[in-house]
């Protein structure tokens, strides 16, 4: 077995690895730092988990050993997608360059241009940094790229699912010709393949692992999950989630719990606390101070359950995790593979498993496709509940009053009225009156009253009844 005593890495390199408790290279390790000693390019392919990072840290720590950096011109540049991740590496390069005096900057979002402007114009060796920040910072004319003899592109997969390869390709033109490119991705597409062959000279190809498997370590199932009402499937999702939770019991010692919006990451944080279990969220609306402090908390062990967005599915680095759950179905194939690999690192077990509901059934089809592996199905821990109808003839019968049921007397020959030319002129005139008066006022036979008609008839003035002469004359 390969030891990294037998990579032909710096003394002081290899006495911090020892003392991190690390003796022999992980395949992607052992396959990528010889050629990038040598100062070939490098192009690797691995699944997440696999120790990417000290695959071209300690290579550049290494290469970096000797010389000085100058003012705004930092000698080596690490790209990464995320924060977090770019923190990560950032802690990977303290960790290696202990016994060497080798300074650093972490370029990233959230934190105040000017502390940073200030570590550049000292000089660094190293320069860590997220495309877009790195950018405000080369067009405020703070930052020279003209002196990097190394680059590194981690996550490049990730890079373009977020959108940055076009700040990448702009990146790559500010370096020198003749730098060294290490180049990281757990998968290949045909974008990334396009930026490899344009960008590195003749890369030495390491691929320790199938694009886009994941690790064998790794228990994986689905619940196929459908909800009573569209309108209950989030509160029937986070139920089946807890339940899941509460049947894993002690062996979920702590997991992280993947959601595809930061709405949802809020909202499922929330109801986990209100249902007494420790959780807090992240996703990319939180401030920076507030998503390390939430980060660090998870690592110490302080908080037993991170609900978090894809920002988080990159640069974890917590050995222990034992459960990814996610509570959403990725929209990408590719971004299952990351978010399972959260847990199962460095050849510890670990379990993922995966709501599906309905809508959700085709991303599904295309995670097992990339895999190339049938998940299995687990069943839905919460019973569904069963809700009684009442049959539709009772409906109906409760309906019908019981009058229409009622019997109907014929009409006798004396109690028929009579027709509406027989009526007595009185009547009629009684019958027009009373459609103009109030309810109360038309009382035919039932107080007793005289219905004869006051106010007209024989009281009707004169100049009334001359103008309807008048009207028969003409």
């Amino acid at each position: 077995m390969i030891k990294f005593s037998d990579l032909d890495l710096n003394p002081k390199v290899l006495k911090a690895v020892s003392e991190a408790g690390y003796e022999s290279p992980t395949p992607i390790q052992a396959g990528a730092i010889p050629p990038a000693l040598e100062g070939k390019d490098v192009l690797g392919i691995a699944q997440t988990g696999t120790g990417k990072t000290a695959s071209f840290t300690l290579p550049m720590i290494s290469l970096l050993a000797r010389g000085r950096a100058r003012a705004r011109m930092p000698r080596s540049l690490v790209l990464c997608p995320t924060r977090e991740l770019a923190a990560q590496v950032a802690e990977n390069f303290d960790t290696y360059t202990k016994h060497l005096k080798l300074t650093k900057a972490l370029l990233i979002g959230g934190v105040s241009f000017k502390e940073q402007e200030s570590i550049i114009d000292k000089g660094v060796d190293v320069l860590i940094a997220t495309p877009g920040r790195l950018l405000d910072h080369f067009e405020r004319g703070k930052l020279i790229l003209s002196d990097v003899k190394v680059m590194v592109v981690d996550e490049a997969d990730r890079m373009l699912d977020m959108g940055f390869i076009p700040d990448i390709e702009r990146i790559f033109g500010l370096t020198p010709f003749t730098r060294q490119t290490l180049f990281f991705s757990a998968t290949m597409a045909a974008e990334i393949e396009r930026i490899t062959n344009t960008f590195l000279s003749n890369p030495t190809r390491v691929e320790v692992a199938r694009q886009a498997t994941a690790s064998e370590n790794i228990e994986q199932g689905v619940v196929m999950f459908k909800a009573s009402r569209r309108d209950r499937e989030g509160s029937e999702k986070r139920k089946v989630l807890r339940k899941l939770i509460e049947t894993e019991g002690d062996a979920c010692t702590n997991a992280i719990i993947f959601c595809n919006r930061k709405t949802d990451v809020d909202i499922c944080a929330k109801s986990m606390k209100k249902y007494g279990l420790d959780a807090a969220p992240i996703h990319g609306d939180l401030d920076q101070s507030q998503r390390t402090k939430t980060l660090n908390a998870f690592r110490n062990g302080e908080l037993r359950f991170l609900v978090a967005s894809d920002v988080a599915a990159r640069g974890l680095d917590v050995p222990d995790v034992s459960h990814v759950f996610n509570f959403d179905v990725p929209g990408h194939a590719e971004d299952y593979v990351h978010r399972i690999g959260r847990t199962g690192r460095a050849g510890r077990d670990g379990k993922a498993i995966m709501i599906c509901v309905p809508r959700d059934e085709k991303n599904f089809a295309e995670i097992e496709a990339l895999i190339q592996k049938e998940i299995p199905r687990i069943e839905n821990p919460v019973t569904p509940e069963k809700r009684t109808r009442k049959p539709r003839a009772e409906k109906a019968d409760k309906a019908i009053p019981e009058t229409k049921t009622a019997e109907v007397t014929p009409i006798t020959a004396a109690e028929k009225p009579a027709p509406k030319a027989e009526q007595p002129e009185g009547t009629r005139n009684n019958a027009r009156g009373n459609r103009g008066r109030g309810r109360n006022d038309n009382r035919n036979d039932r107080g007793g009253r005289d219905n004869k008609v006051v106010g007209m008839g024989d009281h009707m003035p004169s100049f009334i009844a001359l103008s309807f002469d008048e009207r028969r004359a003409s």
